[in-house]
Order: C-alpha cells, then structure tokens, then sequence
C-alpha cells in the first residue's frame, strides 16, 4: 500500500512538473519589430530630435467609415500601427500609401498630409509622439 501510494505521489508530482513546464514554455514572453526606419513612409529622412526636455505622447486615433483627416503636418517625429480598418495616406509631393489593419507607418515630419477612410468600418490607429513641452504634435493646415 505504501509503495503505491509512493508511486502515485511521485506520478502526481512528475504530472505537475509537465503541466507546468508547458505552461512556462507557453507563456513566454516574445518581441516583434514590425517596423524600425530612419526614414519616413514617403523616403524622406527624419530629423533629429529637439534639444529641449522630451515629452512622448501616445493617442488612439479614430477615423470613422468614409470620413478624412483634415490636411495637416507634425512638427515631430511620430510612428503608429493600424488596429482596424484601412487608410490611404497622401502627402503634398502625391506620394501615397495604404495601410491595413496591423501595417506600421513611421510618419512624415513637417510635410503636409491626410488619410482618408474609404471603408466601411473605422479606422483605428495608435499612434506614438516624440515631442517636447509646450510643442504642438500635430498642426491643421487652414
């Protein structure tokens, strides 16, 4: 009887090694870089940084269904990654780009743009800023 209990406390204990290992193996942590550029989406190289205090600003941007962003450029060097729908991005120079859900975009700095939603659902993007305090990350075009 003790031998086959024993035995079973060493099955049960060896069971959850096993079921934890996997677990663990499971569970890890991984990384992706989906996108890392010196340059913009349209070629153009990015300037460098401002030499006053950093301030990083993060926004979920919300572009409904066959709807446009208003013509307007960043002063700062900003990237993002489309969650939803589609986005077709046009600069000044004509150069375009459309993104779908997932793509990641490194932006053009102080060059003037807008995305238009030609979809039927909205598109959301996640976009991540590299300013510094007191200036503007983005600047509608009158």
């Amino acid at each position: 009887m003790l031998k086959n209990s024993l035995l079973a406390a060493i099955l049960l204990l060896f069971s959850f090694y096993v079921i934890k290992k996997e677990v663990l193996e499971v569970a890890a942590p991984s990384s992706v870089t989906l996108i890392e550029s010196e340059l913009s989406w349209n070629g153009d190289s990015l300037p460098h940084y401002p030499l006053s205090k950093p301030k990083i600003s993060i926004l979920k941007i919300t572009i409904p269904a066959h709807s446009e962003l208003p013509l307007h450029f960043h002063p700062v060097i900003n990237a993002g990654v489309l969650l939803t729908g589609e986005l077709f991005v046009i600069d000044e120079d004509g150069n375009e780009l459309t993104l779908k859900a997932g793509d990641p975009i490194v932006e053009i700095v102080n060059k003037k743009h807008l995305g238009r939603n030609t979809g039927d659902i909205d598109a959301e993007i996640i976009v991540f800023y590299a300013g510094t305090q007191g200036m503007k990350i983005t600047e509608k075009v009158q």
